[in-house]
């Protein structure tokens, strides 16, 4: 299907001293490359023409902001002057509708696209705040499928709380500025420590992680990166409890000051942009959804940076 044009009315919006996050983000990158990246998407040169893969993109990323249905996003993109000019469609135009949204990630999933969407704009977030690398910050968290019958999602019980069906989000991201570099997504009973050793970045200095990452496999994968592992330790040999505590506190307290900041991370995903629950059933379009979160949280973390 060839391309609809869209923005050809001019943009005549009423003035407004009152500016949004969304209005910032059009200076903070260069969208050119997430463009070219579409390219094949509403390529075909013949059937109904469909919306520019760049617009829907963009629209994605309010919809994690404000935890948007696509019901909801459709309604805010006819309704809210920021969101039209964010995606580019001027006053009175047509916007797309939900089932828009729905093809695009389909056609996301289908050629691949959202990690290389993700690594490309995280690329350039980073690149703009990270001089010099200090660490990086290793976890996961458990995220429930969207329907029971997901067969892709699996059960995992933890020590003092309830069996959850669903997958793992594994993340790192950096120590100083909090931008997710990595992002994995596994079933649910998918061991923390194997699969956080395809997450490490390059050159990531001290890698701080909880327990579940101990073991020299997951160290081994830190070294052979340059990098150096910092893992919470659970037990170490002394006299008495006492003395063994006030070791594991000392050697412990660091890392648990430094790695809590992935804490912070998690919580705001689930609290602010709907990652309490996946909308979606399998695993490709699961690690879609995860991604698209974490692009959300880098693009709003990169805009608090450029203000500091």
């Amino acid at each position: 299907m060839a391309r609809r044009t869209i923005g050809q009315e001019g943009f005549s919006f009423a003035a407004s001293g009152k500016g949004s996050d969304i209005d910032e983000l059009v200076e903070l990158l260069d969208w050119s490359e997430a463009d070219t990246l579409m390219a094949l998407i509403s390529a075909a040169a013949k059937g109904e023409q469909g919306w520019p893969p760049l617009c829907l993109f963009k629209a994605l990323v309010p919809g994690r902001w404000y935890d948007l249905s696509d019901v909801k996003l459709a309604e805010a993109l006819d309704d809210r002057a920021f969101f039209r000019r964010f995606c580019g469609f001027s006053r009175t135009e047509a916007t797309p509708e939900r089932t828009a949204f729905v093809r695009f990630r389909r056609a996301l999933v289908e050629l691949d696209l959202g990690d290389r969407l993700f690594e490309a704009i995280t690329e350039q977030l980073c690149a703009r705040h990270v001089s010099v690398k200090r660490g990086a910050l290793v976890d996961a968290t458990i995220i429930a499928s969207a329907s029971k019958s997901d067969d892709e999602a699996r059960w995992v019980k933890r020590r003092n709380r309830r069996a959850v069906h669903g997958y793992k989000a594994h993340v790192a991201c950096d120590e100083d500025t909090a931008l997710i570099e990595k992002v994995a997504v596994t079933p649910a009973n998918v061991n923390d420590g194997k699969a956080g050793r395809d997450i490490i970045p390059e050159d990531p200095g001290e890698v701080y992680a909880d327990s579940a990452y101990r073991g020299e496999r997951f160290r081994g994968a830190v070294e052979a990166r340059g990098g150096r592992a910092r893992v919470v330790t659970q037990a170490v040999w002394a006299r008495d409890e006492a003395t063994a505590q006030a070791k594991l506190a000392e050697i412990n307290g660091p890392i648990h000051r430094v790695r809590g900041r992935i804490e912070k991370i998690f919580g705001t995903c689930r609290r602010h942009y709907g990652l309490r629950r996946l909308t979606c059933v399998g695993l490709a379009r699961a690690t879609l959804q995860v991604l698209l979160t974490a692009l959300a949280c880098n693009l709003k973390r990169g805009l608090n940076l450029q203000r500091i």
